[in-house]
């Protein structure tokens, strides 16, 4: 079997039972290479957990260089066939950051790789995709930039694939998290995946077809020079080859409407959930309101009308990133 078709993997479940390519949907908000916002900045760096050089986009305050101060940092992950530079370049979110001002935004990339530990790894790969941001992303920042380096000063939200990532991952670490956010997020990536495995589905048995590579094609003619990670800028080569889960076990132990259960009340994070009226993944949010509601977690959630699409995401942005940052604010005892 060649990497084309090993590669994919179980993102087709997800689509398949969603009824919507998110792929195709995350894509659009990365097509157009966007001027560099004030204030961003891109560093490069080794990631041992993923064992190759990556890179994340970093915005700063306007006053960052001139004062001795610390703040706190919000982390944004980005969706499906997206990269590093959407959130900053393309949806807004260093606009909003300059204007808060007294906030860091870092926008690390983690390819397709659904910011998991995948359970098996081909071709000599690393894909550590949880330990490069838990570990290697945060630390790098914290070590060189003048971080609030605490629970109360950090938080991490994401969209789409990004959005179930930063659900899992703030769960799963919920003493390193005091917010967690979801836009448009594919929550049930996990628990779709464990469903698939209890099914006998195996998750490498689909090939990507022509369409699929098609699009892939198009993408890459117009983002793999703005990415510009060697051996890590085609969409080829951002979507791991193996497998994510094998057991049932691993894929329910990444699935927020799970481990939720598995956070001390003492320790869990502000939750804040969004999704647009005609997005698919709607009904994926509502579910774990409900969830939280029932357990009676407090919580923010936010709808309106709008698709999975780009045009949603820098309407619904500046909303999270206040929300957040507020959050961040009154942990750290910046505010009455």
């Amino acid at each position: 079997m060649n990497s084309l078709s090993r590669c994919f993997s179980i993102v087709f479940l997800l689509i398949a039972s969603l009824g919507t390519s998110i792929s195709a949907q995350d894509q659009a908000a990365q097509m157009v290479e966007a001027p560099r916002p004030s204030g961003l900045e891109t560093v490069e760096f080794f990631s041992p957990a993923v064992n190759r050089m990556m890179k994340f986009d970093i915005v700063f305050p306007s006053d960052y260089w001139e004062t001795e101060d610390h703040y706190p940092v919000l982390y944004l992950l980005h969706g499906y066939m997206q990269n590093y530079t959407v959130w900053g370049r393309n949806l807004a979110a260093a606009f909003y950051a300059r204007n808060i001002n007294d906030l860091i935004l870092v926008l690390p990339d983690g390819g397709n790789s659904w910011y998991v530990n995948w359970s098996e790894s081909e071709d000599e790969q690393s894909n550590n995709w949880e330990d490069h941001i838990v570990q290697d992303v945060i630390n790098y920042v914290d070590i060189n930039f003048r971080t609030e380096n605490r629970r109360e000063g950090r938080a991490i939200s994401g969209l789409s694939m990004g959005g179930f990532g930063a659900f899992a991952i703030g769960l799963r670490h919920p003493e390193m998290f005091v917010s967690i956010g979801s836009t448009s997020g594919a929550l049930s990536y996990a628990r779709s995946s464990a469903a698939a495995i209890a099914a006998g589905i195996n998750p490498q048995s689909r090939q990507r077809g022509d369409e699929d590579q098609a699009r892939f094609a198009e993408a890459d003619a117009i983002i793999s020079d703005i990415i510009n990670i060697p051996g890590f800028s085609t969409q080829e080569e951002r979507t791991p080859i193996g497998t994510v889960f094998t057991t049932e076990e691993q894929a329910k132990a990444y699935d927020p409407y799970e481990i939720i259960y598995n956070v001390p009340r003492s320790q869990m994070p502000h939750i804040y959930i969004d999704s647009g009226t005609e997005d698919g993944l709607i009904a994926e949010a509502r579910e774990l309101v409900q969830l939280l509601m029932v357990n009676n977690v407090p919580f923010d959630y936010m709808q309106s009308r709008g698709q999975h699409n780009s045009e949603y995401w820098r309407r619904s942005i500046g909303h999270m990133m206040t929300i957040q940052h507020e959050v961040m604010r009154r942990a750290l005892g910046n505010r009455p």
